[in-house]
């Protein structure tokens, strides 16, 4: 180890996993030196625990392994957050995540979600979407998949399927009726979110691209595309 970490008086450093694809707030437990050095060596995040006395590999015993995607200290080398790959659920309850009571008392499920959580949809979608793509390449689809059904009519197929619904969404919006908008679009998206996946593209291309127009007028962005 490099940095000078400052365990505390026991020899421990409090340490935090976070999901490194949705943000999401996992769990805190603590690390000692050999903990954080075997998750370092390994890839997997191991901790040390303070009721047994011992060393413990997250998921060992239920395959809800973290793996570890970036390893970062705070400001006074006295804390780790580990952005993880979390193989099922992190929480012992069987829940996704530790963070779920509220200060009323009641349980908040999403609660160390915030903002990330439509980002984390959004990708869930795509990843069906890919696994049913994914399918038809070992075989033909059975007839029973609408995402299959989409790759397997072709591309023209789907560019009308989008512009279909692309004029259900003016036609909705003209209405000025919300729960028609609202489910016009969700149509349109999951559509675009077919054409990406057919064109090898995904929603982290949008994401990447829209980051890096944040701040950016939109009169400049498109001159930057087409000039003067």
């Amino acid at each position: 180890m490099v940095l000078d970490v400052k365990f505390d008086e026991s020899g421990l450093v409090p340490a935090v996993a976070q999901d490194d694809r949705s943000g999401q707030v996992l769990m805190l437990a603590y690390m000692d030196a050999e903990s954080l050095e075997l998750t370092r060596e390994t890839g997997f995040v191991h901790y040390f625990s303070r009721s047994r006395n011992e060393i413990w590999k997250k998921g060992e015993t239920s395959g809800h392994v973290q793996r570890v995607v970036a390893l970062h200290f705070d400001c006074d080398l006295d804390a780790v957050l580990l952005r993880v790959e979390q193989e099922g659920v992190a929480c012992h309850t069987g829940r996704p995540a530790c963070f779920f009571h509220t200060a009323e008392g009641g349980i908040d499920e999403s609660g160390s979600i915030g903002a990330w959580e439509l980002d984390l949809m959004v990708r869930r979608v795509f990843e069906v979407i890919e696994s049913r793509k994914e399918a038809l390449r070992v075989g033909p689809g059975d007839g029973e998949s609408y995402v299959q059904s989409l790759f397997q009519k072709g591309q023209n197929k789907l560019l009308k399927k989008i512009g279909e619904e692309s004029a259900e969404v003016i036609a909705a919006a003209s209405k000025e009726n919300a729960n028609d908008l609202v489910n016009e679009v969700t149509d349109l998206w999951f559509h675009t979110l077919v054409l990406l996946s057919s064109l090898e593209c995904g929603p982290g291309d949008i994401f990447e691209e829209l980051k890096r127009r944040f701040g950016t007028s939109g009169i400049q962005e498109k001159r930057t595309r087409t000039g003067p």
